[in-house]
């Protein structure tokens, strides 16, 4: 995985969305020109590319594994309208959801789709993800099927050895109840509620971290996430890269969705945010953070 150049600014980005609380702010539009436009709930508000000038604060919340894209996509966003703030909190697909139901942030965030009981919202597809399968760098195994994928991680392979690695017992890390990642990486593996898990950590980065300090350890992470510190494995003679998720020949991959209420109207800004972040001006931002772009 090829380092960013705006790695340094989505850190920059990412720290302000920490020390912001949940709740959006009040915001208006202003145009140079004369007259003004008042949001109209459950239509298009104020657009981001054109002469109108927004302000206020857009709280965003959830998945940990959309972190790159929002960070990429907030840095730009204030060049383009710097009176609004756009912050990111982390804490889980499942945090996400439910905050955009309760209405404690204005964007929930959701590295899955809903499922039919969670209600009241509705989602918005902004870019496609691989789900890295993640081996320490010494393991010498580098391609699995689908199948040795879930007898891994279920336990009914325990041994590196009967995949055509070293003798060792197999570590099995994950994340936890309610992560998109997980729910993606289980419904597609078929293995929902049959994992054993030696470790379930609360976000990707710690995934991460652990398999790369365990040379018996496997895992899943975002695609975005892979770094030199661990190996992300061809599944099926795949490599999870963007092209094989955006064609469609890389087996394990999911949405990327921002979670919003269907009934009550979003602010301009937020609603401006979503607009450009879902349209091809901010493709590029989405490949430079590691994701699929899917705005045609």
């Amino acid at each position: 995985m090829k380092k960013r150049s705006l790695a340094l600014m989505l850190s920059a980005a990412l720290c302000v969305g920490l020390l912001a609380g949940c709740g959006g702010t009040g915001d208006t539009a202003q145009s140079p020109a004369a007259g003004s436009n008042s949001p109209v709930a459950g239509q298009s508000q104020a657009p981001a590319g054109d002469n109108i000038q927004l302000t206020g604060t857009v709280n965003t919340n959830g998945s940990t594994s959309m972190e790159s894209v929002m960070g990429y996509l907030i840095e730009a966003y204030k060049e383009l309208q710097p009176g609004v703030t756009v912050n990111y909190t982390g804490s889980g697909s499942g945090a996400g959801i439910t905050g955009a139901q309760e209405g404690t942030c204005d964007i929930g965030l959701a590295s899955r789709d809903l499922k039919d009981e969670e209600t009241g919202v509705k989602q918005i597809t902004v870019a496609k993800d691989g789900i890295a399968i993640v081996v320490n760098p010494q393991n010498p195994v580098a391609d699995l099927s689908l199948e040795q994928i879930a007898a891994l991680a279920t336990g009914e392979i325990g041994n590196w050895s009967e995949v055509g690695g070293s003798d060792g017992q197999v570590v099995f890390i994950g994340r936890e109840a309610g992560s998109g990642t997980r729910d993606g990486f289980e419904s597609i593996t078929g293995t929902e509620d049959a994992c054993k898990y030696q470790n379930e950590l609360t976000s990707t980065g710690e995934v991460v971290a652990n398999v790369a300090s365990n040379p018996n350890a496997i895992g899943y992470v975002s695609l975005s996430a892979v770094d030199d510190t661990v190996k992300a494995l061809t599944v099926g003679g795949v490599a999870p890269s963007e092209e094989a998720v955006l064609d469609g020949s890389y087996a394990i991959q999911r949405n990327f969705n921002f979670i919003v209420s269907d009934s009550a109207a979003l602010s301009a800004a937020a609603d401006a945010f979503i607009q450009w972040a879902t349209s091809t001006d901010a493709s590029a931002l989405i490949a430079d953070a590691g994701a699929v772009p899917v705005a045609k």
